[in-house]
């Protein structure tokens, strides 16, 4: 599964390269937008940069009061080989490879007076920066202005909605984690990055508390970093020294030293990288959790399951000649099984058309269409199995109750053995033999009606809500690299509305540079 977030950080780095950068208002859908991302939510001055510069572990961003962060920065975060240099490489600046950090600090500040001037105005149009380093993890990062109460003075007065309805533009995205940072010092209840978070995905006190997740209840856990203090900043403590610094804090602190393995900027890092392991897992299961509200009833269509064993069954047992009741050839057993069979795939094909994250894939589609069918088929084989088995066992001991009272009677009807003899072949007799055979296939199909709907449900429907995801993901796990690409090939008709958007697109640039060319003319 890492290789997964390796491809999507590539998939990210290619929709930089074409213009891809989401959260605009677009005629067609944004694939940025679509994937898995980390945005960076703080007040002003509440320690993001630091926290972004421990994860990476290098001095890079500009630093300063007031708000310094003015564009979105699309940190994308590389893992090379042992022994590699580091390298930082922009998106506006291809092919040029800068190794001195404090150059990248520089880079970010002039790129952003290029678009904002040398004011304090805010500007939505990010800022690509990719980072090749052994010690960082596979990531992309979306360090976003820091959010304000009050316009200063050189901002307009729409600035604090301004930036919260740029934040919110991001971090509204279904597939968006959002990494909420608050100063330790602050009382959480008051964190402007906490509260935008609850109002987004509504899913502390005493810091201790928070940590341990006491005061405030997250799907992931929080995570303590203890950043560089500005008299750090001020004497140039390097990040690997910061790094051992905050490590023996908690190593060695009373209050902390048992969450020590789950705190720090390094844990954070991995921590990262792993949810959008989790959100990329989440996307699978949608298709799982639409299959499985069919079945529970939330959806349209499970119910004909309980039609095959309400209408079906009974009366294809009543059809059913006298003497097949009991053979392993029981059609009606087996024709049970088939017509579940039959509901679930059904279901299955709904499930994916019903399934809005796969609508862009229709290879991955039949991937899991196919998958979930050839484990359905390992059901339907296993419950025949059983529901034939049902019908050995009746075959195999007959109740003898039934036939045990015959000779009792004779013997009380006539007083001489020879006459009970005779009495025995009667047309009476024959009769009463007859009235109890055709009670007992009576009783017997009643056991089977009750007996085969277990059987079917326990082999097939419950194996398919427990296990069908077990076994897709068994199926998709095997691919890698190019076979996994090739699942995510989109829909033909998709890729032609792009590439006519894409045909558009150039010529407005073509357009504009011939009014920009006149306009310079002049």
């Amino acid at each position: 599964m890492e290789s997964l977030i390796g491809l999507v950080n590539r998939i990210q780095r290619a929709c930089t390269a074409l213009g891809d950068y989401g959260g605009d208002e677009q005629a067609f859908s944004s694939l940025w937008d679509a994937l898995p991302s980390v945005a960076v939510v703080g007040g002003q001055s509440s320690g993001k940069s630091s926290v972004l510069e421990s994860i990476v572990g290098r001095d890079f961003l500009p630093r300063g009061s007031g708000i310094v962060t003015r564009r979105p920065l699309v940190l994308q975060l590389q893992q090379t080989e042992e022994g590699e240099q580091e390298y930082a490489e922009f998106g506006h600046l291809p092919q040029r490879r800068l190794t001195d950090f404090s150059l990248v600090r520089k880079e970010i500040q002039d790129e952003t007076d290029r678009v904002t001037g040398r004011t304090k105005q805010i500007s939505p149009v990010p800022i690509h920066l990719s980072i090749y380093s052994p010690n960082v993890v596979n990531l992309t990062l979306i360090d976003l202005p820091g959010l304000t109460k009050v316009a200063v003075e050189g901002q307009p007065e729409s600035i604090v909605q301004d930036i919260e309805n740029m934040v919110r533009s991001y971090v509204e995205k279904p597939n968006c984690i959002i990494l909420a940072i608050s100063p330790a010092n602050q009382d959480i209840a008051t964190s402007d990055a906490i509260k935008l978070a609850r109002e987004v995905d509504p899913s502390g006190t005493n810091a201790l508390d928070v940590l341990e997740g006491r005061s405030y209840r997250l799907q992931r856990p929080w995570v303590g970093i203890v950043n560089r203090s500005q008299a750090d900043i001020n004497k140039n403590v390097d990040m690997i020294a910061a790094r051992q610094k905050e490590r023996e804090y908690f190593a060695t602190s009373p209050d902390y030293s048992h969450l020590a393995s789950k705190m720090g900027s390094e844990y954070l890092a991995k921590l990262l990288s792993r949810a959008q392991l989790y959100t990329i897992l989440e996307l699978c299961r949608a298709f799982d959790r639409i299959f499985k509200e069919h079945l529970d009833g939330g959806r349209p269509g499970g119910d004909r399951i309980y039609g095959v064993f309400d209408n079906q069954l009974p009366a294809a047992l009543r059809k059913l000649p006298f003497d097949r009741h009991l053979s392993l050839q029981n059609r009606p057993a087996e024709a049970s099984v088939d017509a579940v069979h039959f509901v679930l795939k059904e279901l299955v094909r709904k499930s994916i058309a019903e399934c809005q994250e796969l609508k862009r894939f229709p290879t991955l589609q039949s991937a899991i269409a196919g998958a979930a069918n050839e484990a359905l088929e390992k059901f339907r084989e296993e419950s025949k199995k059983t529901a034939l088995r049902l019908v050995d066992m009746e075959a195999a001991y007959l109740t003898v109750e039934f036939f045990r009272r015959l000779p009792q009677e004779v013997e009380k009807a006539g007083n001489l053995g020879a006459a009970a003899t005779v009495d025995r072949y009667s047309e009476a007799h024959f009769r009463r033999i007859g009235s109890n055979v055709s009670s007992y296939i009576n009783m017997v199909t009643e056991t089977l009606k009750n007996t085969i709907p277990k059987a079917v449900v326990y082999c097939q429907v419950k194996e398919a809500k427990q296990n069908l995801l077990n076994y897709f993901y068994t199926q998709i796990g095997k691919k890698e690299g190019k076979q996994l690409a090739d699942l995510l090939d989109e829909d033909p008709a998709l890729m032609e509305t792009r590439q006519q958007y894409a045909k558009r697109l150039e010529l407005y640039k073509k357009a504009r540079d011939e009014v920009d060319s006149v306009s310079w003319a002049r």
